[in-house]
Order: C-alpha cells, then sequence, then structure tokens
C-alpha cells in the first residue's frame, strides 16, 4: 500500500488502467492480421507523440496534433466500422451466448429450438462431396439470428441429413448455388447469398466460397464449412479464420464443441 500511496494510485485507478489495458487488448486482437493494425498502430503512435509535445509545451504542434486527434475520432468510427460492430457483437454475443448454454444445462426446459445440429451428418456429406471434387457453402447459425441472411435465398424447412445436404450440393440441382444456412438441426434456406470478406492477406488460391465464408464469419458469430470445387479440401471458418482439415473426426468433435 506504500508503493500506492508513493504514486497517488488509488484502487479506482488501478481498476481504470485495467480496463482499458483489457479494452485495447481485445480492439488489438480484432485487428490482428488485417490491414486495420496499420491504421490501430498510426493512431497510438500519434497520440503518443501529442502527449510528449504536450508534456515538452510544444504548444504549436500539440495544437495540431489535438485538433486532429479531436477531428479524427468521427473518422475513426468509418475506418474501424467493420471492427467496431465485430467488437460489439462479441460483446453482446457472450452474454446471450452464456444465458442460452445454462438454458441448454437444464433438459427439462429444452425444446425444439435447441436440437444439436447433426455435426455427423454435415461432415459426412462434406466427405462424400470433397472425394467428387463437388462445391459447398454450408453456414451453421450460432448465438446471432441469421434470418435476414438467409432471405437472400430460398427458405427451407427441413431437416439436416446427408443425402439431402449432397442433393443440394449436386452439380446439376438448381439449388447448388450459394450457401445452405443451418439453424439447429433444421437446413433454414438455401441459394443463400452471403457477404464477402475484403481482406487482403486471404490466399489468391481461394475463391469466393471462402472469401464468402469468411465474410459471414466476421460479421456474425457463426461458424462455416467450406469444400473446394478445385481440391475437394474441407475447410472450417469461424471468427473470419480458416482452418483445413485432414482428421475429419477431430474436425466434428471440434464443431460440437463451438456448438455447445
Amino acid at each position: 500500500m506504500e508503493i500506492f500511496e508513493t504514486f497517488n494510485f488509488s484502487v479506482a485507478d488501478i481498476i481504470d488502467i485495467i480496463l482499458v489495458a483489457t479494452l485495447l487488448y481485445y480492439f488489438y486482437k480484432l485487428v490482428k492480421g488485417t490491414v486495420a493494425i496499420n491504421i490501430f498502430i498510426g493512431i497510438v503512435i500519434i497520440y503518443l507523440v501529442f502527449k510528449v509535445t504536450q508534456a515538452l509545451q510544444m504548444t504549436l504542434f500539440s495544437s495540431i496534433l489535438g485538433g486532429f486527434i479531436n477531428v479524427g475520432m468521427f473518422a475513426l468510427i468509418v475506418v474501424f466500422q467493420q471492427e467496431i460492430r465485430k467488437f460489439l457483437l462479441m460483446v453482446g454475443s457472450s452474454n446471450i451466448g452464456g444465458r442460452k448454454k445454462f438454458f441448454k444445462q437444464l433438459k427439462f426446459l429444452k425444446n425444439e429450438g435447441f436440437a444439436e445440429t447433426n455435426v455427423d451428418a454435415v461432415i459426412d456429406a462434406c466427405i462424400k462431396m470433397g472425394s467428387s471434387k463437388t462445391g459447398a457453402l454450408i453456414v451453421i447459425e450460432r448465438n446471432n439470428n441469421l434470418d435476414i441472411i438467409a432471405k437472400s435465398g430460398d427458405a427451407m424447412n427441413i431437416a439436416v441429413t446427408q443425402p439431402i445436404i449432397e442433393s443440394i450440393f449436386f452439380k446439376n440441382s438448381p439449388l447448388h448455388d450459394g450457401a445452405v444456412v443451418i439453424s439447429s438441426d433444421i437446413i433454414k434456406a438455401t441459394r443463400v447469398i452471403l457477404p464477402v470478406s475484403n481482406e487482403q492477406n486471404i490466399p489468391q488460391r481461394f475463391g469466393l466460397r471462402h472469401r464468402a465464408a469468411i465474410g459471414i464469419t466476421e460479421r456474425t458469430d457463426a461458424v462455416a464449412i467450406v469444400v473446394s470445387e478445385e481440391t475437394g479440401q474441407i475447410s472450417y471458418i469461424k471468427n473470419g479464420q480458416f482452418v483445413m482439415f485432414e482428421n475429419t473426426e477431430e474436425l466434428k468433435n471440434i464443431i460440437k464443441k463451438d456448438l455447445i
């Protein structure tokens, strides 16, 4: 306590520092690996220079930087619109997700809305489609409702089974274009148009399916599964990050865990 008294730190100051550090940490995680990280670092540097010029009483330079920072706050909302949306979505989803998990644990309160997705059927269908190099894009809803996204496609109300998924993405099927949206254990919509990610660090070998899968998982907490039409490789996308799997049993376990 004597150390805190020497530096005139109160408990509120310590909490304040911890909260700011936590906020900066999570925001850094959101922009890490994106073009926005360079903008974020630039803003931090400008702010530090502003504080130094203030301390050195460099009135003219500090006033210029101060004016830039004041006006720049409005520009930041535009520049970091996607990151701010993702951050607020993360905060909101964590609370909703916690309540949803709580009710799922109460078996007597379970109803059809809490039906678990048949992950085995989904992945088995993807394995079969991968062997014939049939492209597929499957989005599985979690806490965020995807009704608005689903409206861009054809409304469905079909139970998830392996033959149904394979027939939807069959090359001559009128439903194979676009994405399939699954909610609980029901195929909610087919031929769904997804928002495409504009990130520059996505490898060129990945096409629109992968970019669409990354786009929807950047904007919502949904997860996506992509079967490449070129290689037959199965990719799993979550929070805008994708992993390519060879071990399908491991993939099934990961998806089941993410959907709890």
